[in-house]
Formats: structure tokens, sequence, C-alpha cells
């Protein structure tokens, strides 16, 4: 079962006064420390939907191997409209989906993997008694809400279109903390007192030359399910000729090619995987999958969970919304 994720960071930050995907959190930006939370979890694909300063945004975003999918309506929109355009792109690619804005970034790993566990159609993270974010969806409910009307915001359709919610404890106050004011992030920042300890794992695949990596292998997926070099190479955030070149290049070191062509002409060109492409797709896939499980249970051997330290003085986000629901 293939288990994607949709970030929404599309919006202009208004509240906040910066741009929030690239604020730093430690040694990581907002959306670096979202996708490596999937990222960690073996999520694929990772769909980051983006909008307000997008190509800024999208070269940030160029060599974490994750999916960009531009509203080009993020100022008259809501983040609902960006979700949906999102789970559009995503829904025919995984059997589930995770849906959070960016501005949600210290939910763990592990919080995700719990998630992933539930065979529920909607699996909610619950901390404290309240939910947060991710939101874990199968792929029904997710073509039950791109048919529902827009109105009424994301939560309502998910609402309406799911036959069951499981509400997932987790030990996890990061599912709460988001950052929509100064006042939020600083409190953010305070929270996390150390940098994200992860194991980051490259797989390629060489010859005298390269063969295959990530970045490539994602491009080829790209092309498999776009069907054109140009559009997989606008949502991978590398130019038109950069994307021909890293293909050329592999052709050339494999002995094979990687394409079939079709030129352009009144409808446009197309291309698809060759069968000895889709077979090295697949392999490579599944083997990067294995390598990363295998380095997650050795990273958990080695470097076990450290207590959390405690927190910071003052009330951060989430405890000023706990006290407003008391006191209400």
């Amino acid at each position: 079962m293939r288990t994607g994720a949709v970030i929404v960071a599309a919006g202009m930050s208004s509240r906040m006064g910066e741009f929030k995907p690239l604020l730093q959190l430690g040694g990581l930006t907002f959306v670096q420390r979202v996708v490596s939370n999937f990222q960690q979890a073996k999520v694929f694909p990772i769909v980051v939907v983006t909008g307000y300063r997008a190509q800024e945004l999208e070269r940030h975003l160029a060599r974490l191997g994750v999916v960009c999918v531009r509203n080009p309506d993020y100022a008259r929109s809501e983040m609902s409209d960006s979700a949906r355009l999102g789970f559009q792109y995503i829904l025919d690619k995984c059997d589930r989906v995770f849906f959070t804005p960016v501005d949600i970034p210290l939910f763990t790993c592990g919080t995700v993997q719990r998630l992933m566990d539930s065979p529920a159609p909607v699996a909610k993270p619950v901390c404290g008694g309240r939910a947060g974010h991710p939101v874990l969806l199968s792929r029904p409910v997710v073509e039950r809400v791109l048919q529902s009307p827009a109105q009424g915001g994301l939560g309502r359709a998910i609402a309406r279109c799911a036959p069951f919610t499981e509400l997932v404890p987790v030990e996890d106050g990061g599912v709460l903390l988001d950052a929509d004011t100064p006042a939020d992030y600083r409190q953010l920042l305070e929270r996390h007192n150390r940098q994200l300890l992860r194991p980051v794992v490259s797989v390629s695949l060489m010859r005298e030359g390269l063969l295959l990596d990530q970045r490539a292998a994602l491009l080829l997926h790209l092309v498999a399910s776009d069907g054109t070099m140009k559009e997989a190479c606008e949502r991978l955030g590398i130019s038109y000729s950069k994307g021909w070149g890293l293909l050329r290049q592999l052709e050339e070191n494999l002995g094979f090619p990687l394409l079939q062509r079709q030129p352009g002409g009144e409808y446009g060109g197309s291309s698809r995987l060759t069968l000895q492409g889709q077979r090295l797709l697949g392999q490579y896939e599944a083997y990067a999958q294995a390598v990363q499980e295998f380095a997650g249970q050795a990273f958990a051997r080695f470097f076990p969970e450290e207590p959390s330290a405690p927190p910071a003085e003052g009330q951060g986000p989430a405890e000023r919304a706990q006290e407003k629901e008391e006191t209400a």
C-alpha cells in the first residue's frame, strides 16, 4: 500500500509577516522539516502545493525529492482550494494521502508511522484530548472530498465524506503547534531545543558513472505519470534542458533508452518509459525502500530516542489555545 502526502504552502503568511515555509527552525526550514518527517516514514510521493513566492520555494525544494503543484490563484483562494489541487494530482498515485499545512512542522516521524498503522478511512493524531495534523485520508475519502462542494473548509468536507474517523493517541505535542504569528514562531523556536536527529540515506546505482539516484528516479516517475518531460521538469523544479541533459547522461551510462519520445505536433509531444526503463525504476524503488527500512532499524538500534527536554517557560500556541477552551 502506497502512502503519499500533500503539504500546502501556497499562502501569503500575512499574519506572520514573513514567508512561513522558509522560516528557519534549528538547521532546517519549516518545509524541509515537514518533508523530512514524511520521508523518514517512507511516505511517497510528497506533493507541495506552492503559490505565493512559488519560484523561490520551488527552487528551495528542487533537491528534496518532492513534487510541486502550483496554485496560480493563491491570493483569492483558501487553503482548502490548494489542498484540492494537491489531491487531484496525487489521487491516482497512491492508496492513502496525508494532509498538513506547512506551518505545523514539529510533529514526529513516529506520529506519521502510528497513523499509517491505522486501517480507518480517516486517521487523526490526538494529544491531550485535542486533534491535530497531519491527517491521513484513504483514497475513497479523497475522491469524495474532491466531488463535494468547496464551501465550508476542508475539515468539514472530510467530516462529511468519511464514514469513520479514528482518533489516534500520540505523545507528540508537535501535532498541535502551528505558527500563525511572530509570537507563535518564537515559542516554536524555544521548544525546538536541539537539532532534528534523523537518518538521511541517499541511494544511488553506479557503474563508471551514475546509473540512477533519487532525483533521477523521481524524474522518471513523473514522466511515467504525467506523460511529458516538460511537465515532469516543472513539477521537479528543474529546467527543461537540465532534465533532458540528466536523461541523456543516464541513457549513455546505462546503454539503453529509458524513454520513448513522441514528437510534438498539433497536440504537443509526449514521452513514456520503455519496458527496460519501467523495470529499472521498479527495481530501484523496491531496493531504495528496503535500504531505507534497514537504515531506520539500525538508527533505532544505535541512536535510541532521548528523553524530551522540559518545555520552555511561558505559554506556546497550544497552551494558549487550551486555556481559551477551558475559559470559554
